[in-house]
């Protein structure tokens, strides 16, 4: 016998809300920072939402709930639904971010806090005020305004105001000519005194909407052609009191500022020993996907914490050493597969983690990263460094053979 209908048949479920009534957070943008977010997001029960500019982007490819478009317009049907909207990248007009607040959307971080991350005059002043330490810098408005800093300060680097990273949008050898052409062009731009530095260094921190805040330890970026390729944590050699004063620096600009969810402080750690920041970043940082693997909570799972003012999870390292080095698109691309390589890879390091964003490979981009973890720095960096050059480019930099035998020694650094 057939079973009789269901006389109080449940209402449709819609697609958008998970099972359980758990919040919906919604992050705008749909690069690799949001895909792992969606999976810390997985790990904690959540739903993540995410706001692609196309569906090829690394987050659509994997997350269920994805809206397309970049507009205002597309911005609003996204959030409708969503506990809180927080970001992927620094893109978002303010405009359209007040627009969206206004409207009852819940921002984390919210426009007045993004502003600082958004453009850079604005930030170098703000903390200029805090008595945060700042390189000098002015505003440029001509070539003549360029030439007189430079000369007032023996030399000068041009910034653009708004946008730019990993080197994009800064001229270290600026003429008049090309200040010229920038603000021709509409570019907004500002002047910043050369910083002879050690190193550079960044403290990553979170802040929820209650006001709890986490710092992890604080790290050392290594930087090549202005970009990221490895982050060792801790920062090797850094006296303990500069590293918890580094920490207390970044938590108290993300209270000064407001800022809730992740707030990345970029530094120089220049000759004398002193701190300057550089830039500021609201949202996970390449500067944090060591703490996938690395720190009792991720940044990933962490921004969510904060995001949906959950309590913040620890921040201990799970190893004394642990450094993550990106896998950057080779200037040509290598034969082999990556999946092959990623096999070659698993054979001769198991203990390596590799996450790949799902982005089509082209020269110096990033496509994915390695996290490798122990008790010797040293030799956590090499491995580290040994296996983000073998995915790039199909070559062990020791001259290891697939095989499994070392056709000669060098040294890596």
């Amino acid at each position: 016998m057939d079973a009789l209908p269901d006389p109080h048949p449940p209402a449709p479920r819609d697609s958008s809300v998970p099972h359980g009534g758990l919040p919906v957070v919604g992050m705008i943008g749909a690069g690799q920072l949001a895909r792992m977010t969606h999976q810390a997001a997985i790990a904690l029960g959540q739903s993540l939402r995410v706001l692609a500019a196309s569906p090829t982007d690394p987050a659509a490819q994997v997350c269920r709930d994805v809206h397309i478009g970049t507009d205002l317009a597309a911005m609003r049907a996204f959030a409708a639904g969503t506990a809180a909207v927080t970001f992927d990248h620094e893109g978002v007009p303010q405009a359209d971010l007040r627009t969206l607040a206004a409207a009852g959307v819940t921002l984390h971080p919210g426009p007045d806090a993004l502003l600082h991350a958004q453009d850079k005059l604005v930030m170098r002043r703000r903390l200029a005020e805090l008595g945060i330490a700042v390189p000098a810098f002015a505003e440029i408005t001509s070539p003549d305004d360029f030439a007189a800093f430079s000369a007032e300060h023996g030399g000068a680097v041009l910034k653009a105001v708004r946008g730019g990273y990993d080197g994009r949008g800064v001229w270290l050898d600026a003429t008049p000519e090309l200040v010229a052409e920038l603000l021709a062009a509409g570019t907004p731009l500002m002047a910043e005194q050369r910083v002879a530095m050690r190193r550079e260094l960044a403290a990553l921190v979170a802040r929820s909407p209650y006001g709890q805040a986490a710092a992890w330890p604080v790290v050392e970026t290594v930087q090549e052609d202005g970009q990221c390729v490895q982050v060792l944590a801790p920062a090797p050699g850094l006296d303990e009191e500069v590293a918890v004063a580094t920490q207390a620096t970044a938590l108290r600009i993300a209270t000064e500022l407001g800022v809730t969810g992740l707030l990345a402080v970029e530094l120089f750690e220049t000759d004398t020993g002193a701190m300057v920041v550089n830039e500021l970043a609201m949202r996970p940082h390449n500067s944090g996907h060591w703490t996938i693997e690395g720190a009792r909570t991720s940044q990933f799972e962490q921004h969510l914490r904060a995001v949906l003012d959950y309590p913040l999870g620890s921040t201990a390292m799970t190893a004394p050493a642990v450094v993550m080095a990106n896998v950057l698109g080779a200037r040509t691309e290598p034969e082999m597969s990556l999946d092959e390589r990623c096999h070659h890879l698993f054979a001769r390091f198991p203990d390596v983690k590799v996450h790949l964003y799902g982005k089509a490979p082209r020269p110096a981009r990033k496509i994915g990263h390695v996290t490798a973890l122990g008790d010797d720095p040293v030799a956590v960096r090499e491995r580290a460094v040994l296996a983000a050059t073998w995915l790039s480019t199909a070559e062990w930099a020791d001259g290891w053979s697939i095989h499994g035998a070392r056709k000669e020694t060098a040294h890596v650094v």
